[in-house]
C-alpha cells in the first residue's frame, strides 16, 4: 500500500484500533492528522513516524491491539528470535551518542548480517537528529527513521549495555545505559517489534537486562520477559 492519506476508519483498521479512540487522540492533538471539512485524514508516513516516537506512551490496550494487528501469526518469542547471540554486548564502551550508534552497528556487524554499515550509521544518526529514541528509565531503542531492507541480510535486534551510561536525550533527563538496536525490513514487522518492546519494557525488561551477567542470560531474560508480557490464553 503506498503512503497516502487515509480516513479515520481506514487508519483504525490498519492499526487495529477503535476509530472512536483514534478520533479522540486526533481531537486532542495527540496524533498527526488534518481536518478536511469535518473529517480527519491521516498520512501513513507521518503516522509511522508518530508511532515510532510515541509507542511507549500509548495505553497498554492500544499497544496490544496494534501488536495483534501487525502480526501474521501468533509467536511468543517473536522479538527474541530476532536477537542473534553475537548481537549482545553487556560491556559496551562508549561516552557519547555518536559513539554508541557506531558501536551498535559494529555489534550488529558481528552477526554477519550487515550489508551496508555506513548507510545504517547515517540513518541512525538522522533519526536521532529528529528526536531522541531514548526513553525514561535509561533505555533507548535506536532505529532508522526509514526502513532499510537492503542494509541487513535479514531483520535483527541487538542489545547493548553501557555500564556507566551516556547522555542520550532521554525525556526524563537521565543517563541511558541500555540500547536495543532495531533493524526492520518492512513496516508491519517494525511496528510489531516496537509494540512488543513497549510491552516488554512495561514488564520489567530494563531491570532484567541490568541483572544479566552474560549474553546468554540477557537472551534468556528477553525470552522470559517477552513470554510474560503476552496476554494469558
Amino acid at each position: 500500500m503506498p503512503y497516502r492519506n487515509m480516513s479515520i476508519e481506514e487508519m483504525a483498521r490498519h492499526l487495529g484500533m477503535d476509530a472512536r479512540e483514534l478520533r479522540k487522540l486526533a481531537d486532542k492533538g495527540r496524533m498527526p492528522g488534518m481536518l478536511v471539512g469535518s473529517e480527519w485524514r491521516f498520512n501513513r508516513a507521518q503516522m509511522l513516524d508518530w508511532l515510532q516516537r510515541e509507542m511507549h506512551s500509548l495505553e497498554e490496550r492500544h499497544i496490544r491491539n496494534l501488536e495483534r494487528a501487525m502480526a501474521d501469526r501468533s509467536q511468543a518469542d517473536f522479538l527474541s528470535a530476532l536477537i542473534p547471540h553475537e548481537g549482545i554486548d553487556l560491556t559496551l564502551r562508549a561516552a557519547s551518542k555518536s559513539s554508541v550508534l557506531r558501536k551498535l552497528v559494529a555489534l550488529a556487524e558481528r552477526t554477519g548480517l550487515v550489508y551496508d554499515r555506513d548507510t545504517l550509521i547515517d540513518a541512525l544518526e538522522e533519526r536521532e537528529k529528529i528526536i531522541s529514541t531514548g526513553l525514561p528509565n535509561g533505555i533507548a531503542l535506536p532505529h532508522p527513521s526509514r526502513l532499510l531492507p537492503y542494509a541487513t541480510a535479514e531483520p535483527l535486534v541487538c542489545i547493548a549495555r553501557v555500564p556507566a551510561g551516556v547522555p542520550f536525550g532521554a525525556p526524563d533527563g537521565g543517563m541511558t545505559d541500555l540500547f536495543v538496536l532495531i533493524c526492520s525490513h518492512e513496516e508491519r514487522q517494525h511496528l510489531r517489534t516496537l509494540a512488543r518492546l513497549a510491552l516488554m519494557i512495561n514488564g520489567g525488561f530494563a531491570d532484567a537486562l541490568r541483572q544479566s551477567d552474560s549474553g546468554a542470560s540477557a537472551l534468556q531474560a528477553a525470552i522470559t520477559v517477552e513470554r510474560r508480557s503476552l496476554p494469558a490464553e
